[in-house]
């Protein structure tokens, strides 16, 4: 069976709530959205007594038989080592917040059908009625033997960190918090790009990130895994420092490894003289700060719907401008990195996502764009049919060279 983009919608004139006119008939999200964005079809045809004899009983008992004594057989015989479980409690959903699982139900079928668009990766949404940290972790390891990875979406911070963790201690196969790395992958790529540009290397870069959240946690490590000059995380109350008492244990460890020029103060402060600045906060950035930045400046406003920094005052200031939203250039979008890399992981079997594989990706990503790089084209559309073949090539290739993979 696989995910497949389709939607058997019912009578999209029928009416809700006794008769009330349907929400279908003035907004066309709620039309594209009945009956839900997916369902499931078949692989293989079921004709006739001899197709149900093999795709059910008694076929299907030779083939059970022969995984009960080789386990490994499960990934050659049944969809295991193509799909991914979608996995939610709905705590942290979009621009939504904490709206429950079942409101986050739409947000998981879109993701899946992205992972099969841009990836031919068959996803299954699967939102859990709990929040609890370690029951979360063990339901997903009961349900972990139907996939080949674990896509974790829209859960708040910090459990976020824990759970991915003890998932990818205690599970064989790639667990990847989405929210984290996905947004770091495409973050790199456009700044690479970006540094590419104006004649620097990222290690020539300091930076400044406005969020200490999933994604400013995992954007800042992975800038320094890619050698950033510096790079200082802001939150609320000001810059993330070693001096700081007020710091939860995941901001004591991004303090660790971050922020080597050891500044204090607010977040304007440290953008004065910084090269880049990366929003993943929301809130607005002062426009005086935003002047206050170095020469050819870098400004990655990436806040939906309303950027920190809005393009046209950024664009009085930063030689490039990026945001997360499709109606300006330069967007920062998930779908450019999580499609491929999964495909990647899974094509090889990996046992896990390495730092490395995350690496490969966004440098297969920057390479996109090649000769036709330019201040308002420094990563590719999510619609470049060349993304998803070369992050997964990227992927797999380091998969196997950081042993990994098992094929």
């Amino acid at each position: 069976m696989a995910a497949e983009i389709v939607n058997p919608r019912s009578d999209s004139s029928a009416d809700q709530d006794g008769g009330a006119e349907p929400l279908d008939s003035f907004d066309p999200a709620f039309a594209l959205h009945r009956g839900g964005k997916m369902a499931v079809r078949a692989t293989v045809p079921v004709r006739d007594k001899d197709d149900l004899s093999l795709a059910y009983t008694p076929g299907v008992a030779r083939v059970c038989t022969a995984i009960a004594e080789q386990p490994e057989l499960v990934n050659d015989y049944t969809w295991k080592s193509s799909v991914v479980a979608v996995v939610t409690d709905g705590t942290a959903v979009l621009g939504l917040g904490d709206i429950g699982p079942q409101a986050s139900l739409p947000v998981m079928e879109g993701k899946a059908i992205l992972f099969k668009q841009f990836g031919g990766v068959d996803a299954v949404p699967i939102a859990l009625d709990c929040t609890d940290a370690d029951e979360i972790v063990e339901t997903v390891v009961r349900l972990a033997p139907s996939f080949g990875g674990v896509n974790l979406e829209d859960i708040s911070a910090p459990r976020c960190f824990e759970i991915e963790r003890k998932l990818q201690e205690r599970l064989d196969i790639p667990v990847f918090h989405d929210d984290q790395h996905g947004t770091a992958v495409v973050t790199l790529a456009a700044l690479r790009n970006a540094a590419r540009l104006s004649g620097r290397s990222v290690g020539d870069l300091r930076a400044v990130i406005s969020g200490a959240g999933a994604a400013g946690f995992a954007i800042a490590k992975m800038l320094v895994e890619a050698g950033i000059g510096d790079v200082a995380v802001a939150d609320r109350k000001g810059v993330v420092s070693a001096d700081r008492d007020d710091l939860t244990p995941v901001k004591r460890e991004l303090a660790g490894f971050t922020n080597k020029a050891g500044r204090t103060g607010s977040l304007e402060d440290a953008l004065a003289g910084a090269d880049v600045f990366i929003g993943v906060s929301g809130g607005t950035v002062p426009e005086a700060a935003v002047a206050s930045m170095a020469d050819g400046a870098f400004v990655f406003a990436m806040a939906n719907p309303e950027p920190e920094v809005h393009p046209d005052v950024a664009h009085k200031y930063a030689a490039v401008v990026a945001t997360g939203r499709s109606d300006f250039p330069n967007q920062i979008n998930n779908v450019l990195a999580f499609p491929g890399i999964f495909a990647g992981a899974l094509q090889v079997r990996a046992s896990r996502i390495t730092e490395g594989m995350k690496l490969a990706a966004a440098e297969a990503l920057a390479a996109v764009v090649g000769d036709d790089l330019a201040a308002d084209y420094v990563i590719p559309s999510p619609f470049d049919e060349r993304v998803a073949p070369a992050v997964t090539a990227a992927v797999a290739a380091a998969a196997r060279a950081e042993g990994v993979a098992r094929r």
